[in-house]
């Protein structure tokens, strides 16, 4: 797995909500999905964010951010996060999720998923480093 926090020019970050049908449907997460056999991270976030949301994004364009890190039952979950403030093309739906731009500190008014609950308190401070970073 890997995901991607996409950030627009106003400082707000994209989290999308899983569609009926999914495991966890409701809950909100950050983009990004299943590494495939032979593929890096970087490339399955790419390949993800043009599946899901129709976007067009260059791997040298995405900075590692964080990793999360979360027992599920079935498995343990270890996800590298990537910031991203470049992409082309608007975005869609492609997947029937919904989707929000939301300012860092009003992600705690949304129910995450799991993994990505914690990324609620820390992201914040995280995208207020990576803007000091040159």
């Amino acid at each position: 797995m890997a995901a991607g926090v996409l950030v627009d020019d106003q400082g707000q970050v994209l989290i999308t909500q899983r569609p009926e049908g999914k495991s966890l449907a409701g809950l909100w997460e950050f983009p990004g999905g299943k590494v495939e056999a032979g593929e890096t991270p970087e490339a399955a976030l790419v390949r993800e964010l043009k599946e899901e949301l129709g976007i067009e994004v260059v791997i040298s364009r995405l900075t590692p951010l964080t990793f999360a890190s979360h027992a599920y039952p079935e498995f343990h979950l270890l996800m590298p996060v990537y910031l991203c403030r470049h992409w082309q093309g608007d975005m869609a739906a492609n997947e029937g999720q919904g989707i929000a731009w939301v300012r860092p500190e009003a992600l705690s008014a949304y129910a995450m998923l799991p993994a990505d609950e914690p990324l609620k308190h820390t992201l914040p401070g995280l995208l207020e480093l990576s803007q000091e970073t040159p």
